[in-house]
């Protein structure tokens, strides 16, 4: 017997040519009746955990969460009370304050480096690879830590702030390939302990520390996936305190998820799962924040290339599942994959955005020379 609310859950699959039960790959099997009302409730969150708790499957999770997003069903499903009460929320509260800070390092950051050499490059690099050149995840990272290199046009003996640095893979590529020195921050204990490892005998200084407390003065500044953790309300400071430890002359290299619009809402099943407290800039966004205060110099977008590189991790975590699982659990696996799937698929639909955004304070003279 069909659920009664198959065929409305039916009706808006197929904007998205996605078939319940259907035969090919990107097709939702449906293993619980009680995943209609779940979705219908709950959006995005529900269909999450719904996923998690094994009440639906695909053959091809990373193409199916592609046609949902190229069809926009998130609009089909009516949140409207939901999204005005998120909408209320970034507009009152502050949710990276200080005293929140740390909160995703400790929730996903430092869930376990056994987890992230499982899954990552040779040299731990937790954000997206540029895959212009490259075959391999590891030429693809190498790529693009060379790709910043270059947009910098970094020199030996220029000292580098590195915010948000993870495990230290920049530093540790820039400290070697173009001989500078560099000082990164990060809100996770566990990456500054390895990163301090990895780096050891480098002209390299890792700190437990929140960007608004860095000091100093430098040549260049850099900053690799750590914006999304900033937060809307904090922009405008985070550009102040790069502004006021940049050189004159020096630029800052801001690479970034994005969005495509000047949206107030996170996802919530991410912001629960995944990323507490994150938010996605749009490009009016970050105009605004550096307004008066920076140049924008040079806007690379290259965020085909999130897709493969979220691809490439899913196939590592995956391969390496049999060491992991004696400290995770199949839960674990099943919301772990979930997110590799949906942030491949926002890339792959283009509904997620990758920015490098190169500024500077003055203006280069004769003009910046665009490299890619």
């Amino acid at each position: 017997m069909v659920h009664p609310l198959q065929k409305t859950a039916q009706k808006i699959l197929d904007l998205a040519d996605i078939k319940i039960n259907g035969d090919r790959p990107w097709d939702i099997a449906v293993l619980n009746d009680n995943l209609y009302a779940r979705v219908l409730r709950h959006g995005s969150l529900g269909l999450g955990e719904a996923y998690m708790d094994g009440w639906w499957e695909s053959k091809q999770l990373d193409e199916c969460i592609s046609h949902l997003l190229r069809a926009h069903i998130d609009k089909k499903i009516n949140l409207k009370l939901k999204n005005l009460l998120e909408f209320a929320r970034q507009i009152i509260m502050n949710y990276q304050r200080p005293a929140k800070a740390f909160e995703v390092g400790e929730h996903h950051y430092d869930l376990g480096n056994d987890l992230y050499r499982a899954m990552l490059d040779r040299r731990l690099t937790y954000t997206c690879a540029y895959w212009k050149n490259a075959k391999t995840l590891d030429e693809a990272q190498e790529a693009k830590l060379d790709l910043v290199c270059r947009k910098l046009n970094l020199q030996p003996g220029q000292r580098i702030l590195d915010i948000g640095c993870g495990w230290g893979s920049f530093m540790k590529y820039a400290a070697e390939k173009y001989g500078v020195t560099c000082v990164g921050i990060t809100v996770a204990a566990e990456q500054v302990k390895l990163g301090r490892e990895l780096c050891r005998g480098l002209p390299i200084e890792i700190r437990l520390e929140d960007y608004r407390k860095v000091a100093g003065q430098f040549d260049h500044i850099i900053s690799l996936g750590m914006f999304e953790h900033v937060g809307l309300k904090n922009y405008r400071t985070y550009m102040d305190v790069v502004a006021r430890c940049l050189k004159n002359d020096g630029l800052f290299l801001l690479h970034t998820f994005g969005f495509p619009i000047s949206d107030r809402h996170s996802d919530p099943w991410i912001e629960k799962y995944i990323f507490p407290n994150y938010f996605l800039p749009s490009v009016a966004h970050i105009a605004r924040a550096v307004e008066g205060c920076f140049i924008i110099e040079d806007w690379h977008n290259f965020g085909a290339d999130y897709d493969t590189t979220l691809m490439a991790w899913f196939h590592n975590f995956d391969a390496h599942w049999g060491e992991l699982k004696a400290h995770y659990s199949e839960r674990f696996y099943r919301m772990w994959k979930y997110y590799l799937m949906v942030c491949a698929g926002s890339f792959r639909s283009r509904t997620n955005q990758l920015w490098q955004v190169v500024l500077s304070k003055k203006g280069v003279m004769g003009g910046y020379q665009s490299v890619r």
